[in-house]
């Protein structure tokens, strides 16, 4: 009895009905809201393949809206290995997106490694520059390497629902209201070309700033 309320058990459980739980409410919370993209950049004119940022704690509310403003699914995230992880990526699949295992602090060859495979196959990646455990609007190493070493541009994303629920999580992450107004801002594409990791980190933190919760 004790072996079958195991901790791995009730993960194995937890992995089976979350994810489509998460994508239902999800579905049903995103068909309420009304959205209003903000782009200068049509989406057709936005490279393919291209890096998408967005600060963990906008996640919630960018997994849809990526889908409906790039008006694709070809999208490789990078989710860190841990448990929270693996019922993130199952969402991401869902939503028929791919998903990358690794972080800066756990796996990050191999999640170089496969995305810059992604990249070769022309498919975008989505990053969030300060998961998975911040601090928070930190941005990491990861997002700089991939946009030097593969010369592929950056986009960054936001969204501010008009109401929403913020959680006391370190990233602060946001849940918007049902029946409330998605703000889903779209940077214009730029490149890092010649700037220093710690100028490039900068640059993409200013531009991930202007539109922050």
């Amino acid at each position: 009895m004790a072996k079958l309320f195991s901790k791995d058990f009730k993960r194995k459980i937890l992995l089976k009905v979350a994810p489509r739980l998460v994508f239902i409410f999800l579905n049903v919370l995103y068909f309420t809201c009304k959205k209003n993209f903000h782009s200068v950049t049509k989406a057709k004119d936005i490279p393919k393949p291209a890096i998408f940022a967005f600060w963990h704690g906008e996640l919630l509310s960018l997994l849809k809206g990526y889908i409906d403003f790039r008006q694709s699914t070809e999208i490789d995230t990078i989710i860190s290995a841990h448990f929270d992880g693996e019922l993130i990526a199952k969402v991401v699949g869902l939503y028929k997106g791919g998903s990358i295992r690794g972080s800066s602090t756990n796996g990050a060859i191999k999640a170089l490694k496969s995305s810059f495979k992604s990249i070769a196959k022309k498919r975008d990646l989505g990053i969030t520059p300060d998961g998975p455990k911040g601090p928070r609007h930190s941005v990491a190493d990861g997002v700089v390497l991939i946009s030097k070493k593969k010369n592929v541009p950056i986009v960054t994303l936001n969204c501010k629902p008009t109401s929403y629920w913020q959680m006391k999580s370190w990233d602060k992450f946001v849940i918007p209201k049902p029946f409330s107004t998605l703000d889903i801002f779209v940077g214009v594409p730029f490149y890092l070309d010649d700037l220093t990791i710690e100028e490039s980190k900068k640059l993409i933190k200013e531009r991930l700033m202007e539109n922050a919760i």
